[in-house]
């Protein structure tokens, strides 16, 4: 049993860098939409220097920074030289960015840079980036006084334009990304981010499918986490049989390699947050009604005596019930992924989850397979069509 290594003073999820083809619309989906505000844009300077212009739009804790390629260098524009739009940078806020450096070289991480030292909105902020096995996409860690500060050369505007989070998103609650092989990502994040496991789950729905017949998909799925932060990445791969018919495989082939697949956001009412964003044209992955006449029962068998919400309310929301214990469960739903919602191929196979934590603190061990049946499902439809 390994020893349990020394912390890297994560604090929080900071943002999520984004590279996309088209900011407005993915700035205007999640102002209009998700009610997002959009606080800050990219100066001539920034443009200058990344080659790129960008938007930033925040909901409680949750920041989003999309970047736009301007012509044909850049980091954006090499990475959407390789991908659909998605997740190209995690930021995470730490306690001391000199340490966490030193723990990370220690361990045999990669910095892509140096300790960069900047003065942004009055304050000093220290930070570096590192490589990742999550494919392309790179982690950096920012060490800051105060609140959170926006990244140099971008500039906040004088009022929040766009939404006031009335839906209630507080946080990035967890990372999921997919892998045709788990064990580097999971091995890496022991043994360089000094991570611990959390959950794991391994399922095929060809077991729950009368006369089986090599059809169905699986996967396997370990859950890292930090346990001073409670930042938590999700990890799966494609099972056989049927390897190649895995949405994981599907996601890596369609991201062109492995890569973070969705982010969860925490909510304060899932209930009204989800009813109001479907009359704003929100799309969910759809929940088999096989789901909902079966949830009273499994209710039970989790040992959860009762549920604040209506069964027949969450039926109508699509809504996934999880939990293991007499008082505690969570609400959890996804979104459709950005290319079905968009339209268009090129925006990529990411999305978002919504979760609402009412004590329990896991991970939605019934609702993983539920989540995966339904992708499955959407993947046959869209091949009769």
């Amino acid at each position: 049993m390994s020893r349990k290594k020394e912390s890297l003073g994560i604090q929080r999820v900071a943002s999520v860098h984004l590279f996309v083809r088209d900011l407005e619309r993915i700035r205007d989906w999640h102002v209009k939409c998700l009610d997002f505000a959009e606080i800050a844009v990219s100066t001539a300077a920034f443009e200058a220097e990344h080659r790129a212009r960008a938007s930033v739009v925040e909901a409680g804790g949750a920041r989003f920074v999309f970047m736009e390629p301007l012509g044909s260098q850049g980091e954006s524009f090499r990475w959407l030289a390789k991908h659909p739009e998605g997740i190209g940078r995690i930021v995470f806020d730490v306690t001391d960015a000199e340490r966490t450096f030193r723990l990370l070289c220690d361990r045999g991480g990669t910095p892509m840079t140096g300790l960069e030292r900047r003065i942004v909105e009055g304050g000093e902020v220290i930070w570096f980036d590192i490589t990742t096995a999550f494919g392309d996409t790179l982690f950096r860690f920012v060490q800051h006084a105060g609140a959170t500060p926006i990244m140099p050369d971008l500039v906040r505007h004088d009022r929040a334009i766009g939404g006031k989070n009335r839906f209630g998103v507080q946080s990035v609650d967890h990372i999921t990304s997919n892998f045709l092989t788990l064990k580097p990502a999971i091995l890496w994040l022991e043994h360089v981010m000094g991570l611990e496991r959390y959950w794991g789950v391994e399922f095929h729905t060809q077991d729950v499918k009368k006369g089986g017949g090599g059809e169905g998909s699986g996967l396997k799925s370990v859950v890292m986490w930090d346990p001073e932060s409670g930042v938590k990445f999700a990890n799966n791969e494609p099972a056989a049989p049927s390897f190649k018919a895995s949405q994981i495989f599907k996601f890596c082939e369609d991201h062109r390699g492995p890569g973070m697949q969705h982010l969860a956001l925490t909510m304060a009412d899932l209930v009204g947050g989800v009813r109001g964003m479907r009359e704003l044209g929100v799309q969910f992955m759809p929940t088999p009604g096989a789901y909902y006449d079966r949830l009273p029962e499994r209710l039970k068998e989790m040992g959860i005596n009762q549920i604040e919400e209506d069964i027949d309310a969450l039926r109508r929301l699509e809504i996934l019930v999880d939990g293991t214990s007499p008082k505690q469960y969570l609400l959890q739903i996804f979104m459709r992924e950005a290319a079905t919602m968009f339209k268009d191929p090129q925006a990529g196979p990411v999305f978002l989850e919504l979760i609402e934590r009412k004590g329990d603190k896991g991970f939605g061990a019934g609702n993983f397979r539920a989540l995966f049946e339904s992708i499955e499902s959407q993947q046959q439809s869209n091949k009769r069509k």
